[in-house]
């Protein structure tokens, strides 16, 4: 082969890995704003079922679920937008409309009866969307999916996640943790 040949050759074959390389960085690392949405308040969402007691109004206590507009349909006062508030602000605007010819002084408790599911996908044994439970990091994830697949990479998984509206993926150390409604993917290794 001649030396052109060779070099031809050495250049297509350097263009292909770094190409190659280039489709491994397509996920940047998880920005700050991932770990600081860990340490925030819990900010409701669709698939959310929350259990709301109004104090001794039997009728109006129970079970509701925030619907995929993000409203959670309540007796006597209807509609009541829940996407973005935390527990204690959805408890006040309950309490403010029930006060509007309703009852005098409502005193609105709530707790997330269930949250919503994270979505785990990729080299896993069962991808799936599953329970999420508070606590739980991208490695408990990865068990409730059946553990890692023969040809997963184990050390970081890319983490999609709803931040302040806007959805920001990031890689993460499967020791981080997860918050409900993140999808999680899992890479294939590339040796």
């Amino acid at each position: 082969m001649s030396t052109a040949g060779i070099k031809t050759g050495l250049a297509i074959a350097v263009a292909a890995l770094s190409m190659g390389l280039a489709g491994c960085s397509s996920y940047q690392p998880a920005p700050k704003a991932f770990s600081e949405a860990t340490i925030q308040p819990y900010r409701l969402d669709s698939g959310d079922r929350l259990r709301i007691n109004v104090f001794e109004q039997a009728g109006l206590s129970g079970t509701y679920t925030v619907d995929q507009a993000g409203y959670l349909a309540f007796p006597l006062i209807g509609t009541v937008a829940s996407r973005g508030h935390t527990l204690p602000e959805l408890e006040g605007m309950i309490a403010a409309k029930l006060k509007q010819g309703y009852l005098r002084d409502p005193d609105v408790t709530i707790e997330v009866d269930r949250y919503r599911s994270v979505f785990i996908m990729g080299e896993v044994g069962q991808a799936g969307q599953y329970a999420y439970v508070p606590g739980m990091t991208v490695q408990n994830a990865i068990a409730v999916a059946g553990g890692f697949s023969p040809r997963a990479n184990q050390a970081s998984a890319d983490v999609t996640r709803k931040i302040n509206g806007r959805i920001i993926t990031g890689r993460v150390p499967i020791t981080d943790a997860v918050l409900a409604g993140d999808t999680i993917y899992i890479r294939e290794r590339l040796f």
